[in-house]
C-alpha cells in the first residue's frame, strides 16, 4: 500500500472519532458525519487482575508482615509437621535456662488462642527468649528501619527488660530494639529497629534479661517502608509491580480459596478485618496458613491505591468441588452450607457491601469508618462463587444469594460462573442457568496450550451478544515463554474486538514466591529479596497500558496469501477517548516477518510520528529470578507513514500509539 493511500484513512480515524464513543459506527467533524462500520464501545474494566492466597502470595509474599507464624496459630491441620511453635525455636544463651510452653488459657483474645509462655529460672549473661525464622529467612537492607510490635503479659512482678535483634546467619546482630515490660494484663510494645547490614536470611530474636516468667503472642515485623506507606501494609516491589500493570480492576481474594476445602473451611469476609490480633485465621485450600493479616479492609485499599475497581468474590454456599483432595479422584467434594444455616450466610455478602458503600451511621459502614476509611469505597462488583460443579446443591444456593442481592442492591453488578472449563457439561450446565436467571456477568475460567489461544482467536465474535456478558476471571497458557506470552496476546486481540460483550479479563495466578509455589506458570515470581515479571507480564501491561474503550475494525490487514488462515497473526484497532489516541497491536507469533498494512488514510494532519513498543525474542526465551529483563518491551519512535508497511517481526508484539495531540 503506497504512503498515499496511507493518509487518507489515518486522518478519517484520527479526525471522525467523536461519536465512536456511543457505539453507532459513526464519527463526526463539525456538521460532516463519516460512517464506520463496525466501530463499536469497548468495556472500560476489560483488563485487571486476579490475586488469589496462592503459592505464599499473601502470607510470605505480597503481605509484608516478616514473621512467619506470629501468634502461634500454625497447627498439623495447615500441614502436617506443623505445629504452634514452627518456624520459632527456644532461644538460651550465656548459661541462660528456663522452659517454654504453648498455652490457651488466657490468651490475647478467643480468636487468637494460641500464646507463648516463658518460665525464665535464669537469664544468663545474654536472656532467654525465642527466635523467629521468617520466611525461610528474613530479607534486610543496610540503613532500613522496620517496624517491631509485640504483645506481653508479664505475669511476675517486677520489670523485665527485654532486647529485640535482627541477627546474621552466625549471630551476628545486624540491629536492636530495647524496652522493658510491666505486670498485669496484655501489653502492646512497639519501636522501629535500623538494620546496620545487608542480610537475605536473617531472624529475629526477642530476650528477656531478667528472671521472669512473660506471655508473649502477635510478635510482628514490618518494613518501615510499605507501599503507600500503608500500615498492615503490602511490600512495596510486589505491589508496584501489580501497580504498574495499571489494572481497570481487582479480583479477590480467590479461585478456590473462596469456596474453600469444606465447608468449615469457605473463605468468611468478616473474619478478616478488625485489629489483627483479633481476626480468625484458618487452614489454606493450598496446604499452608492464612493470618488473614492481608483481609478485606486491606484489599479494599489497595484497589483504592492502585486505582482499580474491587471485585471481591464470596462463596456460592457451597465448598470446593475438590474438597478432601477429590480432584485426584475427579471430584465432587462439593458440600452445600446447610438451607437453615443460608440466611445468616446471605446476610454476611448483604453486609460485605454495606461496609464497602454504606455511610458511616450504618452498622458495618461504621465498621470501614473505623478502622480508618469514613468514605465508601465505591463497590460495583460483587462475584459469586468459582468455578463450581454445576449441581443443585449450588444452584439452590447461588439463586438465593444472586435474589438477595438483585433486591437489596440492584446498583451491584452480579458475576456468576460457569465451571472450570471452556467447555463441557458444567460450563453448559452454567450457561443454561445463567440464561434463565438473567445474571449480569458470567465468568468463565481456561487454562490451556498456546495452540488454543491462537486458534480460538473468533471464540466470541458470534457470542451471546443478547444474554451475560463475560468475564474471563483465569486464563494462561501453559507456561511463561515467549511464544505462551504472544498466544496471550493474541487472543487479548480478539478480546478488544469483542470488548462489548467481553467484560473483564485477568490473566492467573498472579504471584508466586519461587520456594512454595504450588501452581504454574503465574504472572510474577518472586524471593524474598526480589521478583522476576515473566514476559506473560509485560504482555498483560502492554495491553492494560494501553487501552481504549472503542473499537476500530477493518483498520489492519496481513499482506500475504493465507494470512486470514494463519492463526500466528493476530492485530487490534482501539481508541482512547480520554486521551484521543488511536492504538494499534500487532501480534506475530510465527517464525517468519509479516507484513501489515493500516488501513488508515488521511486529510492532512499535524502527526507525522507514532510511539512503538516491541515484545520480542526467541520463542523459547524466558524471564528469570537472575535474569529478570532478559526479555522486556523495547520503545522507540515510528513514522505514521510506515504504518501502511509495517514488517513484523517474528514472535514479537507491536504496540503503536498515535497522538491527536501532535509531534
Amino acid at each position: 500500500m503506497s504512503v498515499k493511500r496511507v493518509w487518507p484513512v489515518l486522518c478519517l480515524v484520527l479526525l471522525f472519532i467523536t461519536d465512536l464513543a456511543s457505539g453507532q459506527g459513526s464519527a463526526s467533524l463539525g456538521a460532516q458525519k463519516i460512517k464506520i462500520p463496525g466501530a463499536k464501545p469497548i468495556s472500560k474494566d476489560l483488563f485487571g487482575v486476579f490475586f488469589e492466597d496462592l503459592s505464599y502470595a499473601a502470607d510470605g509474599g505480597m503481605y509484608a508482615e516478616l514473621i512467619q507464624n506470629r501468634s502461634f496459630e500454625y497447627s498439623a491441620s495447615d500441614r502436617k509437621n506443623w505445629n504452634p511453635l514452627t518456624a520459632w525455636e527456644y532461644t538460651t544463651e550465656g548459661y541462660g535456662y528456663g522452659t517454654i510452653s504453648v498455652e490457651t488459657a488466657k490468651p490475647l483474645h478467643p480468636n487468637n488462642p494460641h500464646y507463648v509462655q516463658l518460665n525464665i529460672d535464669d537469664a544468663g549473661q545474654q536472656g532467654v527468649g525465642i527466635t523467629n525464622a521468617g520466611y525461610d529467612g528474613i530479607s534486610i537492607i543496610a540503613g532500613q528501619k522496620y517496624d517491631f510490635s509485640i504483645y506481653v503479659r508479664q505475669i511476675s512482678a517486677n520489670p523485665v527488660d527485654m532486647q529485640v535483634q535482627l541477627r546474621g546467619d552466625k549471630g551476628a546482630v545486624y540491629g536492636t530494639f530495647s524496652f522493658q515490660t510491666q505486670a498485669g494484663p496484655w501489653k502492646k510494645y512497639t519501636g522501629t529497629i535500623t538494620a546496620t547490614a545487608n542480610a537475605d536470611s536473617a531472624s529475629l530474636t526477642v530476650l528477656a534479661r531478667q528472671r521472669s516468667v512473660l506471655a508473649i503472642d502477635e510478635v510482628s515485623l514490618f518494613p518501615h517502608n510499605t507501599f503507600k506507606n500503608e500500615p498492615n501494609g503490602l511490600r512495596a516491589d510486589l505491589a508496584q509491580a501489580v501497580a504498574n500493570l495499571q489494572p481497570k480492576f481487582l479480583r479477590f481474594p480467590g479461585g478456590c480459596l473462596v469456596h474453600g476445602d469444606g465447608i468449615n473451611n469457605i473463605y468468611r469476609w468478616k473474619n478478616t478485618i478488625g485489629p489483627v490480633e483479633r481476626r480468625v485465621q484458618q487452614r489454606n485450600i493450598w496446604n499452608y496458613h492464612q493470618s488473614t493479616g492481608l483481609g478485606f479492609y486491606e484489599y479494599f485499599r489497595f484497589c483504592e491505591d492502585i486505582g482499580a475497581k474491587p471485585l471481591p468474590v464470596v462463596a456460592a454456599g457451597v465448598s470446593c468441588q475438590n474438597s478432601g483432595g477429590t480432584w485426584r479422584i475427579g471430584g465432587t467434594g462439593q458440600k452445600g452450607i446447610p438451607l437453615t444455616e443460608m440466611k445468616s450466610y446471605i446476610q454476611d455478602v448483604l453486609d460485605l457491601i454495606e461496609y464497602a458503600n454504606g455511610p458511616v451511621t450504618s452498622v458495618w459502614g461504621s465498621k470501614r469508618a473505623t478502622a480508618g476509611h469514613p468514605k465508601p469505597f465505591n463497590l460495583q462488583y460483587v462475584g459469586i462463587g468459582n468455578e463450581d460443579k454445576q449441581t443443585n446443591d449450588f444452584r439452590d444456593r447461588f439463586k438465593m444469594i444472586y435474589d438477595a442481592v438483585r433486591a437489596k442492591h440492584p446498583e451491584i453488578t452480579i458475576v456468576g460462573t460457569v465451571g472450570p472449563s471452556p467447555a463441557g457439561e458444567d460450563y453448559d450446565l452454567g450457561w443454561k442457568f445463567a440464561d434463565q436467571l438473567s445474571v449480569p456477568v458470567v465468568d468463565e475460567h481456561f487454562y490451556e496450550k498456546p495452540e488454543w489461544f491462537l486458534k480460538n482467536n473468533n471464540r466470541y465474535d458470534s457470542y451471546r451478544r443478547p444474554k451475560s456478558k463475560v468475564y474471563i476471571g483465569e486464563y494462561a497458557s501453559w507456561g511463561n515463554t515467549l511464544v505462551n506470552a504472544l498466544s496471550e496476546a493474541a487472543f487479548m486481540t480478539s478480546l478488544e474486538r469483542n470488548g462489548d460483550i467481553v467484560q473483564m479479563a485477568s490473566y492467573a495466578p498472579l504471584l508466586a514466591n519461587l520456594k512454595h509455589t504450588s501452581w504454574n506458570p503465574n504472572l510474577i515470581y518472586f524471593n524474598n529479596k526480589t521478583l522476576a515479571p515473566t514476559v506473560n507480564y509485560y504482555v498483560q501491561q502492554l495491553f492494560s497500558a494501553n487501552q481504549g474503550d472503542v473499537y476500530i475494525p477493518n483498520a489492519i490487514s496481513f499482506n500475504q496469501p493465507g494470512a486470514r488462515a494463519d492463526s500466528t497473526l493476530a492485530a487490534s484497532c482501539v481508541q482512547n477517548s480520554k486521551t484521543g489516541d488511536i492504538i494499534l497491536k500487532i501480534v506475530n507469533a510465527g517464525p517468519h516477518t509479516a507484513t501489515a498494512s493500516a488501513n488508515l488514510a488521511g486529510l492532512g494532519i499535524a502527526t507525522t510520528k507514532a510511539t512503538i513498543e516491541v515484545l520480542q525474542g526467541q520463542p523459547s526465551d524466558k524471564n528469570t529470578i537472575d535474569n529478570p529483563k532478559n526479555i522486556v518491551p523495547s520503545h522507540a519512535e515510528i513514522s505514521v507513514a510506515q504504518l501502511g508497511s509495517y514488517a513484523v517481526p517474528p514472535y514479537s508484539l507491536s504496540v503503536i500509539r498515535i497522538s491527536l495531540k501532535g509531534n
